[in-house]
């Protein structure tokens, strides 16, 4: 029998506080918890964007950046994010960045309520992503260009074309120095 999956609780200024199983953490209440986001591009400056399985309890069928997760109480968040990548995209990147080492939100759908510190990582790839069935419903490449000009596009609904960590992660990224200087080290010095 596998072990139950637990998550870490933490207070606002990111302490261990304790864990809490997996299953159980998310709902309208949502404890502060650690997570993790991944963006993955390619060298041609395209990024890797998921659908989230249809039958996921938080934000299912929204689409958003290429993988997300918790760490386990023995993992560091890169050694998470390494984990993710693998269960499900089957990607094993060189080299990973916390490009946002503090970021922080909260967000709600259909009465589930998301709650994290999430450090966001980047990473570049050259494998071709094998998505994980019970994980992701469609993959999609995207140049980061479009894709920051369609997370500005007004949706059907808030949440029907892409997650709010997914955008607001973005932006930051787009802001942010070192982001911008991993991009042209690894991405032929295009930005679109």
């Amino acid at each position: 029998m596998a072990a139950e999956e637990l998550v870490l609780l933490v207070d606002e200024s990111n302490t261990l506080t304790g864990t809490c199983p997996k299953a159980t953490v998310h709902g309208p209440d949502t404890p502060l918890h650690r997570g993790f986001s991944v963006f993955v591009f390619d060298t041609t400056g395209r990024m890797l964007i998921q659908q989230r399985n249809l039958a996921k309890k938080t934000w299912p069928g929204i689409w958003s950046n290429a993988c997300c997760g918790h760490p386990r109480p023995e993992e560091t968040s890169e050694e998470a994010a390494r984990r993710r990548l693998m269960e499900e995209l089957t990607l094993q990147p060189d080299a990973l960045y916390e490009v946002l080492p503090n970021y922080r939100y909260k967000a709600e759908f259909n009465g589930v309520v998301e709650n994290e510190f999430c450090p966001v990582w980047v990473c570049w790839s050259t494998e071709q992503p094998v998505p994980n069935p019970a994980e992701v419903a469609d993959l999609r490449w995207i140049s980061w260009k479009e894709f920051l000009t369609e997370i500005r596009q007004p949706a059907p609904h808030a949440f029907s074309h892409f997650s709010p960590w997914c955008k607001e992660e973005a932006a930051l990224l787009d802001q942010s120095a070192f982001f911008h200087e991993l991009w042209q080290r690894h991405t032929q010095g295009q930005r679109d």
